[in-house]
Parts: C-alpha cells; sequence; structure tokens
C-alpha cells in the first residue's frame, strides 16, 4: 500500500526513489520525419496565412469604401 494508513501520508518505496527515471531523451532520428506533424504545420501556417490575406483585402475594400475612394 502507498498509503500508510496511520499518517495518511504518501509511501514511496526505496527501490523507486533511487531507480532511474522510465522517461529518458533521445536523439530523434532525422532519416524519417513525422510527415502527420510536418504536414500539419505547414497546412495551419498556410490556412492562417489566407485567412490573413483575406481579412486584409476585406479591411483595405472597407478603408477605401468609407473613404471614398472606389
Amino acid at each position: 500500500m502507498l498509503v500508510s494508513p496511520v499518517t495518511g501520508m504518501l509511501r514511496i518505496p526505496a527501490s523507486r526513489v533511487l531507480s532511474r527515471t522510465m522517461f529518458t531523451a533521445r536523439p530523434r532520428d532525422l532519416s524519417q520525419p513525422n510527415w502527420f506533424a510536418v504536414t500539419l504545420s505547414f497546412g495551419t501556417s498556410a490556412a492562417l496565412w489566407g485567412l490573413l490575406i483575406k481579412q486584409h483585402n476585406e479591411d483595405v475594400a472597407e478603408y477605401k469604401k468609407r473613404n471614398g475612394l472606389q
């Protein structure tokens, strides 16, 4: 049991305290890129640029309309 029935505090076994962590950092294998992440990143970037350009064009059209330039 990890919780002491007397104190109600968490007890951690000594074997877990002195052991190394199970999560270790490994260098990435660059010969096999994560194509899903690459596609998601570039797709998101392209979509955001598209929305930015669309919004800019709408703003320019509204500016011209309000100032009588059209």
